[in-house]
């Protein structure tokens, strides 16, 4: 469902993340992604949006990046600059989006693994091909910047999510190399996490995180 916004909410996720919060290492860019709004403006002028709260990071000095080895048509957008979306097919099915990070010419960006979207159901964004699929993301969209001019940006956090983030750091999904690597991150009070670390129960309906539109302001 697409929100048609007015005042302050409309005005909170109206202005995107700068690019100089992108020129960092994914690694830096990823934790702090969590919380914050990506957000698609439809035909009609309403908003499609959710918090982002499950995020991995890749850079090119790691093997399970894809830039780790070689440059190609099909990973160029990965080198940068950075502040554009990196959109890829996997398993020939699957759309992956990815936030460019870093600098010019090094590989490295921030993968957006999961997204909670207020009064919809709590896994439909939950996994990166469901990501993609709920906001309709494909390899149109790769290289396209992430700018409001552009209609599909990230806006940042909000001041009631910063009060009470609580996120794990744990190993990424799906990956054959550098798998010890801690660069997942998810909020642990969400329950739109598409795989939680060891140990770390799913939190109950009554006592979870939900995304509500004023979490905005």
């Amino acid at each position: 469902m697409a929100l048609k916004l007015r005042g302050s909410t409309y005005t909170k996720i109206k202005k995107a993340l700068p690019i100089s919060f992108y020129r960092r290492p994914a690694e830096v860019v990823a934790p702090e992604l969590i919380g914050c709004i990506l957000v698609k403006r439809q035909p009609n002028g309403s908003n499609l949006f959710g918090f982002i709260v499950e995020t991995e990071a890749y850079s090119q000095s790691e093997p399970a990046c894809h830039g780790h080895t070689r440059r190609t048509i099909n990973n160029e957008t990965l080198f940068g600059p950075p502040g554009h979306f990196y959109i890829y097919l996997t398993y020939g099915i699957y759309h992956c989006v990815n936030v460019v990070t870093d600098r010019d010419d090094w590989a490295s960006g921030v993968l957006l693994r999961s997204i909670a979207i207020p009064h919809e159901p709590e896994k439909i964004a939950a996994g990166p091909g469901l990501l993609a699929k709920r906001f309709e993301l494909n390899r149109s969209h790769d290289s396209s910047p992430v700018t409001v001019e552009n209609g599909l940006w990230i806006a940042e956090q909000s001041s009631s999510m910063k009060n009470r983030l609580k996120i794990i750091s744990t190993t990424r999904v799906g990956i054959s190399q550098a798998k010890d690597l801690p660069w997942r991150w998810y909020l642990q009070d969400s329950r739109s996490i598409s795989k939680r670390a060891k140990g770390d129960r799913c939190p109950s309906v009554t006592s979870a995180w939900t995304p509500q539109i004023d979490c905005v302001q």
